[in-house]
């Protein structure tokens, strides 16, 4: 009787292992089917097969520099969505940023990958600073909805693709500070949503092209390239322009007047001729950059009120005439290396001491100056007005490159009485 016992006992336990296992293979069955059926998409989505092997590539043509651990991150075993630098929506990737943009970060090697195009749902491309070399792949072209592309900071050579101007949606293209030859492609002013340019320190070289009336540029920075020939007509939406060390010549005074919202002009180490426009000085400019071109004539601002701009620059150009009492309320004013005449007005002595930071008149024919020899200028402001027609009234330290030589040949100065 007891060994029957022990044997239907042991039958009901294995029906209840039996049921218990079933019930707990149910559960999980269950628990897949809500995963599928119920959670957001996000957490099952499987990355486009295009985009997965396009980021295998990426990957293979590049490598971390030493000291950066960007690819330490990218396990392809993974969901490739939540790797750094790389941002989806739904099964695609929108944007992907190469490197850790962390100051500091020594960035990365290798070559931009020609697959870089078949992430076609791309918006954003951007490449920390590094050392990555090669031509810009012709078949980011095919990321239609490309609207940020900025590759600065590395060493990418070649000339800049024709193709790019195809981007119809792009806002903003800074291939800055590379190594980037030929000409500025024509194709890119004609995007119609173009409104940061950035192609300053490369090797660009040619005439700038031509931007359509209503194009939204708002910045355009071409500094330190080796262009050539006039600045053209460009669109009054201009904010930001910066054409610095090139070697543009021709004149300016039919194209600045129509760029009244400019904050920031820099025009300087060219060879640029003819007047300044008096209507710059009433633009809301930050900064005005005209040093070391040959503009000549009178400086006229166009108002009769104080010029508003911390920063003008007009030194070693071929200016002439007066001196205008207009500047007296510049924070920083280079007038140098000229050819000014006359004394100069009491009210640039009265705005230096009442706050002007820098006043250098140095190298003119300037005549006079109304200011006590026991005058003390204020500590923190600079003046300098050696090698004009006149002895320097005051005792104040010029830059070394202003020279020695307190005061002009008298044979220089006809006029001058001495």
């Amino acid at each position: 009787m007891q060994g029957r016992k022990r044997v239907m006992s042991g039958v009901m336990k294995g029906v209840v292992v039996a049921v218990a296992r079933r019930i707990s293979s149910l559960f999980l069955v269950f628990l897949v089917l809500f995963s599928v059926c119920c959670l957001p998409k996000k957490t099952w989505a499987i990355l486009d097969p295009v985009d997965f092997l396009a980021l295998q590539a990426v990957r293979k043509s590049l490598e971390d520099m030493p000291g950066s651990a960007f690819f330490a991150g990218w396990d392809f075993t993974g969901d490739p969505c939540g790797f750094p630098g790389v941002f989806c929506a739904g099964d695609r990737v929108v944007a992907l940023a190469l490197g850790d943009p962390r100051a500091g970060s020594p960035g990365l090697s290798g070559r931009l990958d020609p697959a870089l195009g078949r992430l076609s749902a791309l918006a954003e491309l951007s490449l920390v600073p590094g050392r990555v070399i090669g031509s810009i792949p012709d078949s980011l072209s095919l990321c239609s909805d490309l609207r940020f592309l900025a590759l600065s900071k590395n060493f990418l050579s070649g000339p800049i693709p024709d193709s790019l101007g195809s981007l119809r949606r792009l806002r903003t293209l800074d291939l800055s500070y590379n190594q980037l030859s030929g000409s500025i492609p024509a194709s890119l002013p004609s995007i119609p949503t173009l409104a940061n340019l950035v192609l300053c320190h490369n090797r660009l070289s040619s005439s700038i092209p031509t931007f359509p009336d209503g194009a939204p540029l708002l910045r355009l920075d071409l500094k330190h390239n080796d262009l050539s020939g006039p600045v053209p007509a460009l669109p009054p939406s201009l904010q930001y322009l910066s054409l610095s060390s090139n070697r543009l010549a021709g004149r300016v005074d039919g194209v600045l007047p129509g760029l009244t919202r400019l904050n920031y002009l820099d025009l300087s180490m060219n060879q640029l001729e003819g007047p300044i426009p008096g209507c710059v000085f009433s633009f809301p400019l930050a900064s005005l950059q005209l040093q070391r071109n040959v503009f000549s004539g009178p400086v006229a601002p166009a108002a009769a009120a104080d010029v508003a701009i911390p920063v003008v620059d007009l030194s070693y150009n071929r200016l002439w005439g007066p001196v205008p009492p207009q500047l007296a309320a510049v924070g920083r004013l280079y007038l140098n290396n000229n050819r000014f005449t006359g004394e100069v007005p009491g009210r640039l002595v009265q705005g230096l001491m009442g706050g002007m930071q820098l006043l250098y008149l140095q190298h003119n024919y300037l005549t006079g100056v109304e200011i006590s020899p026991t005058a003390a200028i204020p500590v923190g402001a600079s003046l300098c007005l050696q090698y004009n027609c006149m002895v320097p009234p005051v005792d104040a330290p010029c830059p070394v490159k202003a020279g020695t030589q307190k005061t002009r040949p008298t044979d220089q100065c006809p006029e001058w009485q001495g």
